[in-house]
């Protein structure tokens, strides 16, 4: 029965990410193209997304204590006050998150954007490695090639809808930085997803209250981030300059995002969120062909079968077992 459940959970919240990450580049393709002048300030958007995690996280958790509001506040209290060493454990990724997320920033500002993308699918790959060496994950010859394929497979669908924008003329780029700062983004994002999946696996604390303890560390990064960033414009025109209702809906379900993959991180691993993800990418394309007049070329269907082929091979392929030590033989 808990099995039946366990696989339940595992395949509902993939099929929930995959979804939830189509509809999320569908809608921000959606609000870009609608607000072409005047977009609302995408920082703050991320800043309000962290709010409402930590918002719907705290009312989870409240849920959990059976609506007691004494035991609620003792839990919480308990898990960031009184245990700060536990919040700052979580607090790991978070800070690998804002550095990835600054490296990404370097990187497309000395790489074109098909290099940084396509360079940028090898994430699939390093998360599998730090796998094996956090969590001692067993990966099969045959899984290895399917994660290999992914990557390609990826690639070749987000070069067929890549469109480069003219540079400045006096613009300089430093690839060799650009690519370094990729490759080390790569290694940060495989790092940050294994690290908070073996702490989600690793206690008996709930998913929700990690997730507080997160959201608690991430939101004054967010906020930096936000005024430091955006501070003239937010001066000038408001912290919610241009938010519409489909604007609010898009913070919301970026928003889901975050409590989704988390889900999935407990129920499944990195590893599949990587091809939930990747199915994502393929799925937005095949929609913007009705929604956005998107073309599909020869080289996009060959990335998407390539896609296909690596999930079916990576899913019908069992990870490799260590083998049981033999009994030894009686004297």
């Amino acid at each position: 029965m808990a099995q039946s459940r366990a696989f339940m959970l595992k395949t509902t919240s993939l099929i929930t990410l995959t979804l939830q990450n189509a509809i999320v580049s569908l809608s921000m393709r959606y609000a870009r193209m609608k607000n072409k002048d005047e977009l609302f300030i995408s920082s703050t958007g991320v800043l309000m997304a962290e709010v409402v995690k930590l918002v719907v996280c705290l009312g989870l958790v409240f849920a959990d204590e059976g609506f007691h509001v004494g035991r609620f506040i003792n839990l919480v209290r308990a898990h960031t006050i009184q245990n700060p060493l536990d919040t700052l454990k979580v607090g790991v990724p978070a800070l690998l998150y804002v550095i990835q997320n600054n490296l990404l920033y370097i990187s497309a500002s000395n790489l074109d954007a098909a290099t940084s993308q396509v360079t940028y699918q090898l994430k699939i790959l390093t998360t599998a490695i730090f796998a094996i060496i956090l969590l001692k994950k067993k990966i099969s010859k045959i899984q290895w090639i399917s994660l290999v394929i992914l990557v390609v497979g990826v690639a070749l669908v987000q070069l067929s809808s890549v469109v480069e924008k003219a540079r400045p003329a006096d613009f300089v780029e430093n690839r060799m930085l650009g690519f370094a700062a990729t490759i080390l983004a790569c290694l940060l994002s495989g790092l940050a997803g294994v690290y908070f999946e073996m702490i989600l696996k690793g206690s008996d604390v709930s998913i929700w209250m990690r997730n507080v303890q997160l959201s608690l560390l991430s939101l004054p990064c967010a906020a930096c981030t936000c005024f430091i960033s955006d501070w003239d414009k937010i001066f000038q025109h408001g912290f919610f300059y241009n938010y519409t209702w489909f604007i609010v809906f898009l913070v919301l379900l970026n928003a889901s995002g975050g409590l989704i993959v988390a889900v999935v991180v407990k129920y499944a691993d990195n590893i599949l969120k990587g091809f939930a993800t990747s199915l994502a990418i393929v799925l937005a394309c095949v929609f913007q062909v009705y929604l956005f007049a998107f073309v599909i070329t020869f080289q996009f269907i060959v990335g998407a079968f390539f896609v296909m082929c690596s999930v079916f091979l990576y899913s019908r392929t069992p990870s490799s077992k260590p083998k049981p030590p033999r009994a030894k033989a009686e004297v």
